[in-house]
């Protein structure tokens, strides 16, 4: 039996593998975070972004929303889809809606803060979340963009709800 930990690491680097396979890096959900909090956290860095977001991406709730998110853009990238969910994801259809309640449930894991969050960048499409979106490549990442964007939201959720860690940890 493999234990809690052992499948927290798995999952996690699969997720990683996943998001960077799609053209995502931490670094750039770091800049959304730094983009998001720059005015209420003082000095904030990349180094402790990162550090905010793999908190995010080590819990399981949070874990298992990427995971299935990613695993259905890949699926109806690759036209594995029934229809019409197979057009649905194709077109982006924009009354579909289950992709941004997916991100919303992540980010709502982090509180009001992270919700708003995630509203307000989703509708700016900012940094790597414009990319994502761009339908002009061939990428389907209808449920990408959105998780991108709520791991962001919830990573600006975790630094604020541990202020006094993260001043501590911008000091050094």
């Amino acid at each position: 039996m493999v234990s809690y930990e052992e499948q927290d690491k798995q999952y996690y680097n699969h997720i990683i593998r996943n998001l960077k396979s799609r053209g995502v890096e931490l670094k750039d959900i770091a800049e959304i975070v730094i983009f998001l909090e720059k005015d209420y956290v003082k000095g904030l860095d990349e180094e402790v972004s990162i550090y905010a977001i793999n908190k995010v991406l080590h819990k399981r709730e949070a874990q298992n929303a990427i995971m299935t998110g990613i695993e259905l853009d890949v699926l109806a990238e690759k036209g594995l889809l029934s229809s019409p969910m197979q057009r649905i994801m194709q077109t982006d259809e924009s009354t579909y809606g289950i992709d941004e309640n997916l991100a919303i449930t992540l980010a709502s894991l982090y509180g009001s803060v992270s919700v708003t969050n995630y509203g307000y960048v989703d509708k700016l499409k900012h940094g790597i979340l414009g990319k994502l979106n761009d339908k002009s490549t061939g990428k389907i990442n209808v449920f990408l963009d959105d998780l991108v964007g709520a791991i962001a939201a919830a990573a600006c959720g975790w630094l604020a709800h541990n202020e006094m860690s993260v001043k501590k940890m911008l000091q050094k």
